[in-house]
């Protein structure tokens, strides 16, 4: 068992099952204790030590920096608390009773749950059903009471107050308040919980590790990028618990509701209704706060936003996402990062993406604001969803998928999900909630119209069912790589499963379709455009289109364009780089490609900062009706940044580390900046650099005290006008200090040390 207390109670496994053993308060008077000389003295509370140092450890809170000054608790699970009294407790003639209230409800009721009246058991074989808040009397010595307190496995999540009522039988009472604040957070080490995860090593990776990779970039070059969530550090659990009640706006006796949490957390995590936790900006001027490029961490903008209580300026969805991981874990939710790449936004619950072509060749943004986006970034929080009781496929629990990026009001405001992705993966698209939104963003149908004007008929260039939802990514769990969850969200591609999925989600719209239909049935020619994924940022690259004519005997000519815009990883163009238009004749069997070479030069001013591009092609055969249009998302990569480390990395000892930058561009950087973060650095450290020549290499050195022992992670962003959004990242064991050695290699502390190792590996 994994419960602490099972060491100190035999059988306590079986502890629902055993009769209550009740204090009788009006058992006889013993009449030695009459004739003492402090018979009359109402019993009073000197001290009450609630045991951060155990308490803590045994909950896996310890790592909290407030568990220092608070105690922090998983429900479900007993916490020990220890009594100084002014003398002996005498249970036939002293009542006890400790009364819990929500810290920040204005009338606590115990019939919301939010005010809870306890009086001890003596005993503490039997705490209560799961569902009950239970105290039990483990010993009494002398002027000391030990007690063991359980917190419903159902109760709200939030800050509790304690107090401890004290009274004779006969006349008379005093109150004790505890002074410092009690934390009750979700419980995924309890069975009963609604957030039990049963997977040791998924627990240790979705609720205890404070770094985690985010995947970014566009599906023909993923970049992993690292992001420190540090729910375990200071003001953390403090704003995630205000977030709540404030921003969140829960009232006090729902927040032990997982669903309400996490559907309250996707729309307070953003600013838009509710001046949540991160303005939104997809524009490339960040002038008045932080490039979301910028950020390498959730700690800054969450310690940010619990000092001014304004949205912190300003961020897009791997930032969201982040943030919204770190508040979920810090509350005790299991959570994970997910990344969709060409996900959909389709604004118009048509289950398409319709891309509209004008004359001219060129892709109208103003025609429609579907869209896809390179790639976008969402969160899996894991719960059971009796809310959606049983289906055709089974229960609706597991991984649920809540997106805090406004994108879409969902009940006037933005947010998705909870969305059990069991439902998303079955076309169950009107189940709560928001499944038919994230259905779409890794399934829809990509259609392309040509548009010849107001007044004009539209027509059907070309339907792509492959091209939405590929590679969905995660952080494998407890390993540094990618795990491919496509899966989970979609049968294969090209199977019947998925279109006969398909099919019933569009039974289930409410869009009527009549524009699938079918193109001409000339296919004599045949396109096929390709480029080399891996380029590095300042070097040139090409476009190649294959044309290819299949007929044995007539000869066809293509003509038509290749275009290369600058475009924001959200789908949205920004200036274009390069066009070239072409025509071609095709001989019979025979192939010729068309090659348009892109410059370092004719690119580099016009990048966007995630160095994204949209490369298109259209083209018409003449003499045929047939026409042929595709496009699709590159981006060239950044360099990556190196550390090294000076010597043995020793908890709580001074090591020198040096981080290194190669300039890959054929121009100088100039006025760069280092970013550095990681396990017991409180605050990013920031080194200035003046310039890095070309071909030259920028190191910096610092001084790095790991905290404890176990494993851990640096992390280090690079900024500079010329190059932006570089990382680095490295993993590295910490040694114990010699001190904390002992018996050839017993760590002092063991459970504490041991339990961290876990925590960090």
């Amino acid at each position: 068992m994994n419960n602490w207390y099972s060491n100190y109670l035999p059988g306590w496994a079986n502890r629902w099952l055993a009769p209550p053993r009740p204090v009788n308060p009006y058992r006889a008077i013993r009449p030695a204790y009459e004739n003492s000389a402090d018979a009359d003295a109402i019993l009073t509370v000197l001290n009450a030590d609630l045991c951060l140092e155990e308490n803590n450890d045994e909950h896996k809170t310890d790592h909290f920096y407030a568990a220092k000054e608070a105690l922090i608790v998983r429900r479900g699970d007993p916490f020990r608390l220890r009594i100084h009294f002014n003398r002996s407790f005498n249970p036939t003639r002293d009542a006890i009773s400790f009364i819990f209230t929500v810290a920040d409800d204005a009338k606590p009721s115990p019939g919301h749950g939010t005010l809870v009246g306890l009086v001890p058991r003596d005993g503490i074989d039997y705490l209560g059903d799961p569902l009950e808040w239970a105290a039990g009397i483990e010993s009494h010595e002398d002027t000391v009471l030990t007690v063991l307190i359980k917190p419903a496995v159902t109760c709200p999540v939030t800050e509790w107050k304690l107090d401890i009522d004290t009274k004779l039988l006969t006349d008379g009472s005093k109150t004790f308040s505890i002074p410092l604040p009690i934390y009750v957070l979700f419980n995924p080490w309890c069975p009963d919980d609604q957030v039990y995860m049963a997977d040791y090593d998924k627990r240790k990776e979705y609720v205890m590790h404070d770094t985690t990779l985010i995947w970014r970039g566009s599906y023909n070059r993923m970049r992993p990028s690292v992001w420190k969530l540090g729910q375990f550090e200071r003001h953390v659990l403090e704003c995630s618990i205000k977030l709540l009640g404030t921003v969140g706006r829960i009232p006090p006796a729902y927040r032990g509701d997982p669903v309400r949490v996490a559907r309250a957390l996707s729309a307070a995590v953003n600013s838009v209704d509710d001046d949540g936790v991160i303005l939104g900006n997809w524009s490339e001027d960040f002038s008045g706060g932080t490039a979301p490029t910028k950020w390498i961490g959730s700690t800054e903008i969450l310690q940010q936003f619990y000092k001014t209580q304004k949205p912190v300026k300003f961020g897009q969805c791997w930032n969201f996402s982040g943030v919204l991981t770190t508040i979920a874990r810090t509350l005790g939710i299991p959570s994970r990062i997910v990344t969709c790449y060409s996900a959909a936004h389709d604004t118009q619950g048509s289950l398409t993406v319709d891309i509209f072509i004008d004359q001219n060749n060129k892709k109208l943004d103003a025609e429609t604001t579907d869209s896809i986006w390179n790639y976008h970034v969402w969160n899996e929080v894991w719960m059971q969803r009796p809310d959606l009781g049983i289906g055709p496929y089974g229960g609706y629990g597991g991984w649920q998928a809540v997106d805090a990026t406004p994108q879409e009001p969902s009940d006037s405001m933005y947010r998705v999900g909870p969305a059990s992705v069991v439902a998303v993966k079955n076309g169950e698209i009107l189940r709560p909630f928001d499944c038919g939104f994230v259905y779409s963003e890794v399934n829809a149908d990509k259609v392309y119209w040509r548009y010849n004007g107001p007044y004009q008929p539209i027509k059907l260039l070309r339907k792509d069912t492959l091209a939405i939802g590929h590679l969905i990514s995660t952080k494998a769990v407890l390993k540094w790589e990618r795990d491919d969850i496509t899966d989970t969200y979609k049968y294969e591609e090209k199977t019947d499963e998925e279109r006969n999925t398909m099919l019933k989600a569009l039974k289930q719209s409410q869009n009527a379709f009549s524009r699938y239909y079918l193109n001409d049935s000339f296919n004599e020619v045949e396109f096929d455009m390709s480029l080399k994924d891996d380029i590095k940022i300042g070097e040139s690259f090409t476009v190649i289109v294959k044309i290819t004519n299949k007929s044995k005997d007539n000869v066809h000519v293509a003509s038509g364009q290749l275009n290369c815009d600058a475009v924001l990883y959200t789908g949205i163009s920004g200036e274009e780089v390069k066009t070239m238009p072409f025509e071609i004749e095709l001989k019979p069997e025979m192939s010729e490609f068309v090659r348009m070479e892109v410059q370092f030069e004719e690119y580099f001013r016009k990048l966007t900062s995630q160095a994204a591009f949209n490369i298109s092609c259209a083209a018409k055969v003449k003499g045929t009706e047939y026409e042929y249009y595709a496009q699709d998302d590159f981006r060239v990569r950044k360099p990556d940044i190196k550390f090294t480390f000076q010597g043995k990395i020793i908890s709580q000892q001074a090591v020198d580390v040096i981080v290194r930058l190669t300039n890959p561009l054929p121009i100088p950087l100039k006025k760069g900046l280092f970013y550095i973060e990681g396990p017991g650095i409180e605050k990013a450290m920031r080194f200035k650099i003046a310039e890095i020549p070309v071909g030259g290499t920028a190191a910096s050195t610092f001084k790095y005290v790991p905290p404890y022992a176990g494993r851990g992670t640096l992390l280090a962003k690079f900024n500079c006008k010329e190059l932006d959004d570089v990382d680095g990242y490295i993993h590295y064991e910490i040694e114990p200090r010699p001190e904390d050695v002992i018996n050839n290699g017993t760590h002092r502390s063991h459970n504490i040390i041991r339990r961290r190792t876990d925590v960090i590996a």
